[in-house]
């Protein structure tokens, strides 16, 4: 009798253990699967896979045993990145990046010019002055075509900032960068990889600044066009520019001595492209601000004039940078006296006549207010498409 009551304690010990064991080997290989499937389970160090640029960061998720310590790198889980700084499952099978930049492209009637922008920060940052850059487009090319690579304009709030547009029938779309497509077949893609795997040192230079820089290079390349900085304030058409790169400053003589990558005329698979990218993914350094951009550009083109299979023309410092960033806060002033008056009235003819566009350089003036009649107040109202609602109006405010 003692004998079968040990037996039966034996078993009722043992059946729950068995299925306690079971349950915890299915769960944890459940947990296995989904770690990799890429989804995040549990606080690991990993190696990234980047899926965007969102508000200014790099939106990430783990997928190997390497780690990353530097602050510019971020670790969230495979899900897709919201406008709200939120997480949501992605929607079933939504259209890849080429479709919807080809479609967009494709489209009827077909775009007279094709324009560039990316946009690296939050929706909500999205200001006037960009929106500005966008109706300097349009006032001059109203059958353009603008592609936004932007994930956090990529979003409805960021389609609500541009309705004002859309609703008139302008062609601008805002569509998530995918950086497998656009740096397929180029130097970039196997460098792009070793970034995501964590065997490149981002530097202290935020990376999505950087890969902006390689973003417009890798557009321009696929599709060909021009590609702006949002910045930009376009004041002339750009119809007679082809395969054009523009200086920011010039000797005495006229020879340049350094070029700058906000703004870009090429065409599509142009080689001096190719080489900008090669050299990007050849001498990546994250630790120098603009090493990776203007300073790139100026040191290739350098390196490639003369060559006969790079056709390109350099263009003079006052067709894209009219007014130098240390002059910068000067055209937001309004004139003080009838001297100041007869300068800012001379260089408005000036710019109409030498330039296509003005960089703002919005690093050193984003918080400059707009002065009424100062000369980029003149210069907004005479770019504006949606002047009554506007954004030069409320600028001056």
């Amino acid at each position: 009798m003692a004998r079968q009551r040990q037996r039966l304690s034996f078993y009722l010990l043992f059946i729950p253990v068995t299925f306690f064991s079971v349950a915890v080997l299915l769960t944890w290989n459940s947990l296995g699967l989904l770690c990799f499937a890429g989804f995040k389970v549990r606080p690991v160090a990993a190696s990234i896979s980047i899926l965007a640029i969102a508000d200014g960061q790099l939106v990430l998720s783990p997928n190997s045993s390497k780690t990353h310590k530097n602050p510019n790198f971020l670790h969230v889980s495979r899900k897709a990145y919201t406008s709200s700084n939120s997480y949501s499952a992605p929607s079933p099978r939504p259209l890849s990046f080429s479709a919807r930049a080809t479609a967009f492209f494709r489209g009827h009637p077909p775009c007279a010019a094709r324009f560039h922008m990316n946009w690296i920060s939050k929706h909500q940052n999205f200001s006037q002055k960009e929106l500005l850059s966008i109706e300097s487009i349009f006032k001059f090319h109203p059958q353009a075509c603008l592609l936004i690579l932007s994930s956090s304009m990529d979003s409805p709030a960021g389609a609500q900032l541009l309705k004002p547009f859309t609703s008139l029938g302008f062609r601008i779309a805002s569509i998530t960068p995918d950086f497998g497509f656009l740096l397929n077949q180029t130097p970039a893609k196997r460098w792009f990889r070793r970034l995501q795997q964590g065997r490149i040192n981002p530097g202290e230079v935020p990376i999505a600044q950087n890969l902006s820089n390689l973003l417009r290079l890798a557009a321009l390349y696929k599709f060909g066009g021009i590609y702006l900085d949002t910045d930009v304030i376009v004041v002339k058409e750009f119809s007679a520019l082809r395969n054009v790169i523009g200086a920011q400053t010039a000797d005495i003589a006229g020879n340049w001595n350094r070029l700058n990558n906000a703004v870009l005329v090429f065409d599509k698979k142009h080689p001096l492209l190719y080489e900008f990218i090669t050299e990007f993914a050849l001498t990546f350094d994250g630790s120098k601000w603009g090493k990776n951009g203007p300073y790139l550009v100026s040191r290739v083109v350098e390196r490639v004039k003369g060559r006969r299979r790079f056709e390109f023309s350099v263009a003079p410092p006052p067709a894209f940078y009219p007014v130098s960033w240390t002059k910068i806060e000067g055209i937001f002033k309004r004139p003080v006296d009838r001297m100041h008056e007869k300068w800012v009235e001379a260089k408005l003819e000036n710019i109409k006549r030498e330039s296509f566009a003005v960089h703002l350089w919005n690093r050193w003036s984003r918080d400059m207010a707009v002065e009424e009649g100062s000369l980029i107040g003149r210069i907004f109202a005479s770019c504006c498409v949606l002047c009554n609602s506007s954004s030069s109006n409320q600028l001056s405010k």
